[in-house]
């Protein structure tokens, strides 16, 4: 296949780019800033809000790039809303028979967060276009590349971990760009996906041991009332100011108690199955930060 790729340079992106080459696939992937040459990629210069020439001739059309944090409304429409909208056109411009789009768990309450509600719009356009396409809401993901999730490695490196109330799933990078490549070779299903590692959730709790077993040492779980981790993320905005990873609108996402998949929308396994146990996968994480020493 020829596949288009948005947020190739990015962690669920690169990944996918990593798996797609290895396949034997061509990559059209779009690109802000210059790139190295490499076999099977045709590196297209360019953004969300002008993708040029990056649909035409691809068979399947991945969109993964988005906004995880913004400072306001108007940040999270520009990347998740408004990139969604352009890219839809472009693809349906160019006749790209199969759409992907990466959404997430948060899409489901949109009321709940800015993110959310951001996700939710743009699913709303993927599903009102002509293309043929499939969607999928990942829960939180992680593995080598991963930024977001590093706060929480070195919390267990020190014995303690923040651990809120609720249950939520969890996918291994791998994992769910396999699930993507095999979308983008599928024919078209106009069908939504909640992908996860196959196990019913974990709660904070048992997530904080999984991580401290994974850097090599006991952890205590801190449980963090609700109130407390909206002050915490406060804290955090006025110290790391935009480079902050807890923000308002995530502890707002973080607070609600449930985010599991939904099994009736875990993909068949004819079509994908997760491959990495959890725990494996997040040892695998741990020694990869340590090899960039990150840890």
């Amino acid at each position: 296949m020829i596949v288009a790729l948005t947020g190739a340079t990015g962690f669920v992106g690169g990944h996918l780019l990593d798996q797609a080459l290895a396949a034997g696939h061509q990559v059209r992937a779009l690109t802000r800033r210059a790139q190295p040459p490499r076999k099977g990629v045709t590196w297209i210069a360019g953004d969300l809000a002008r993708p040029g020439p990056l649909a035409e001739g691809a068979d399947a059309l991945v969109h993964v790039a988005g906004v995880v944090n913004a400072p306001d409304r108007a940040g999270f429409a520009a990347g998740n809303i408004e990139g969604t909208r352009v890219v839809l056109a472009a693809a349906e411009a160019a006749g790209v028979p199969r759409f992907v789009h990466v959404s997430s768990l948060a899409a489901r309450e949109p009321g709940l967060s800015l993110y959310g509600w951001s996700k939710a719009e743009a699913e709303a356009l993927v599903c009102a276009s002509s293309l043929g396409w499939s969607i999928v809401r990942p829960p939180a993901v992680f593995g080598p590349g991963d930024t977001e999730m590093l706060d929480l490695f070195r919390a267990a490196r020190k014995g303690v971990v923040p651990a809120p109330g609720g249950r939520f799933s969890v996918i291994a990078v791998e994992d769910l760009a396999a699930l993507l490549l095999a979308l983008a070779a599928a024919p078209a299903d106009r069908t939504l996906y909640e992908a996860d590692d196959g196990n019913p959730g974990v709660t904070h709790s048992q997530f904080a041991r999984m991580l401290g077993a994974a850097v090599g040492r006991p952890v205590l779980p801190l449980p963090i009332p609700g109130p407390l981790l909206s002050l915490g993320a406060r804290i955090d905005r006025l110290w790391r100011g935009p480079k902050a990873k807890l923000t308002p609108d995530r502890a707002a996402y973080i607070r609600h108690p449930d985010w599991t998949v939904d099994p009736a929308r875990r993909p068949l396994p004819a079509l994908w199955r997760p491959t990495r146990p959890t725990a494996q996968a997040l040892a695998a994480t741990a020694r990869w930060y340590r090899q960039q020493g990150l840890l």
